[in-house]
């Protein structure tokens, strides 16, 4: 299935060892989330294409996260746990899950429906609605950049700018082509109020800590 980023989100380590183990074998990039009471800062941090919820967790259970994630993200969402009875399954999906599984489970049907959940989810629609470099994302729903745990919003003219470049990153993207791109989406505006929306967008990359993430090519547009 390729390197799809899935986070557990688990208290028993065992059980959490052993489906990352067995999910690392399909080429799956798995992290095990250990600090249960900023699940959030983990979540934002590794951008995860799919999650699986215990219900049972220290400080806040899984149906509080769940929650927390439906806030920010349409990720699919998957519950594990043994407290399988209808109120906790009917709760899971209120509260935005994709799927309930019951402890406890065989690691092959784990693995099926993992693979059939990534598949229906992301097979025509693509990857996240995200862009990233480097581990900067960028949310195309909301218009809003991340970096380690971070956030920061975009003005609409921002977002674009960030767009342009982050999805074309390694190559130089024109002055030119820029402006171009932001009156085909009815926002005119000309060579100096670029140079100020850059700066923007510098001021809040260096707040985030990524200073250098945009390189200014002199005489010809910026690149990242």
């Amino acid at each position: 299935m390729g390197q799809y980023r899935i986070m557990i989100v688990e208290d028993d380590s065992s059980i959490a060892a052993s489906m990352k183990r067995h999910l690392q074998t399909w080429d799956y990039e798995v992290l095990l989330v250990e600090d249960f009471k900023h699940v959030m800062d983990v979540f934002f941090s590794f951008e995860p294409e799919l999650v699986f919820l215990d219900i049972a967790l220290p400080f806040y259970n899984g149906f509080y996260w769940c929650g927390e994630i439906r806030k920010v993200s349409k990720v699919p969402v998957v519950f594990i746990s043994s407290m399988d009875d209808n109120m906790n399954i009917v709760m899971a999906m209120d509260m935005g899950a994709d799927d309930f599984i019951t402890k406890p489970f065989d690691l092959t049907v784990l693995t099926a429906k993992t693979n059939a959940m990534l598949r229906r989810t992301y097979s025509y629609q693509g990857r996240m609605d995200v862009v990233e470099y480097q581990g900067v994302v960028l949310h195309i729903s909301n218009g809003s950049i991340h970096y380690q745990g971070q956030q920061k919003e975009l003005t609409k003219n921002e977002f674009i700018i960030m767009k342009i470049l982050m999805e074309n990153a390694g190559s130089i993207v024109s002055r030119d082509t820029i402006i171009m791109s932001l009156w085909e989406d009815d926002n005119f505006i000309d060579d100096n109020t670029l140079t100020v929306n850059i700066t923007r967008i510098r001021k809040k990359l260096n707040e985030l800590g990524i200073p250098e993430f945009i390189k200014t090519k002199k005489g010809i547009g910026y690149m990242i």
